[in-house]
């Protein structure tokens, strides 16, 4: 099994003008999603797969409008049955590249379900999931992924559900790959795209993304720029784990903890930085990366995961030829004439 797939070249020619539909984009004004549609069109051409190959798939919310705006194939369905209707678009046609587009709604609320099993199964589908905390088409109610105390349309007194992680769903789903961006760095975006596209087996990325009508700066403390060089840790496999404007801060492992230590404080020197390892099948320190978060921590960004398994495509490809290579009855004449027949005069 290869962890990168081969690429035909087809798209070399292409800009990123080629990828933007004749539609008119519609969300409002200043929403994050506007960021994060102009990295996936500029991604595009980087990816050598030709337009006619590119399908994108959504369910309901904001965020489902993503397909009108690309000018590839695409399907706008059913409010959180994009993976189940993507994973149909897969196996059908297994040399198309699908994205599949969620919000935290629609992919862990009325979604969960499929979500969580696409995962599983390890389809070969990059999943995004726009997260802005809030369902934004509806008008503000709070959503899975929102944090207790906030106070929404639906939630006058404040939430008090524990909210979903959608990383935490994914390594407890076994996924193989889980990347976080923010929609404030399209450099990042793009090449978490261009990676994810690469990726043999389901790939899912969140987008932290900002509401600016109904949860505006829910990801502030990560995204200002008075406060991103100290909560932002931006993983790189292989390289130690540094953040801060000087790069002097740290996260080490403390027996079965993490904590942020700085360079030349206490004795720590940068051989005490852990080193990201995406690679390990162990997912372990994976997740405790996923857990992390402000104020106590930076939000790691990048590719946290990226491992090898047997995708489910390969494994319904391969049922299909031993049983096509085992098969008694080779066509439809032999079915239908097999078995106890009989003619009516």
């Amino acid at each position: 099994m290869s962890e990168v797939k081969e690429t035909n070249g087809t798209n070399s020619t292409l800009t990123k003008k080629d990828f933007a539909s004749d539609q008119l984009v519609r969300w409002c004004p200043g929403c994050g999603d506007y960021s994060i549609l102009s990295a996936m069109q500029n991604a595009m051409p980087a990816m050598g797969v030709s337009k006619e190959d590119i399908v994108f798939i959504s369910g309901i919310g904001c965020a489902a409008r993503f397909p009108y705006y690309m000018d590839t194939y695409g399907f706008h369905t059913i409010h959180g049955r994009g993976p189940a209707v993507a994973t149909g678009v897969k196996l059908s046609n297994p040399k198309l590249q699908v994205w599949q587009v969620s919000g935290d709604g629609d992919a862990l609320a009325i979604g969960g379900n499929h979500f969580i099993h696409a995962i599983r199964r390890n389809v070969d589908i990059n999943f995004l999931i726009f997260n802005n905390e809030i369902y934004g088409l509806t008008k503000g109610q709070f959503s899975p992924t929102s944090r207790p105390g906030l106070v929404t349309k639906s939630t006058p007194f404040g939430a008090i559900d524990r909210p979903f992680s959608a990383g935490e769903l994914v390594i407890g789903a076994q996924g193989t790959f889980f990347a976080r961006t923010i929609d404030t760095n399209p450099k990042l975006m793009t090449e978490m795209f261009t990676r994810s596209a690469k990726h043999v087996g389901a790939s899912m990325i969140e987008i932290l993304q900002n509401c600016v009508i109904f949860n505006d700066k829910t990801h502030g403390v990560v995204t200002g720029k008075e406060t991103r060089d100290d909560y932002q840790l931006h993983l790189e496999h292989g390289q130690p784990m540094l953040f801060g404007a000087e790069k002097n801060k740290g996260i080490k492992l403390n027996g079965l903890k993490l904590e942020v230590v700085t360079i030349g404080e206490n004795g720590v020197t940068e051989d005490d930085i852990l080193l990201h390892d995406a690679h390990e099948q162990d997912a372990t320190l994976h997740l405790m990366l996923i857990k992390m978060a402000p104020p106590e921590f930076p939000m790691a960004l990048g590719i946290i995961r990226a491992v090898e398994d047997t995708t489910y495509d390969d494994l319904v490809e391969h049922q299909y030829e031993e049983s096509k290579k085992n098969a008694k009855v080779t066509g439809m004449d032999e079915l239908l004439n097999s078995g106890n027949t009989w003619v009516v005069e």
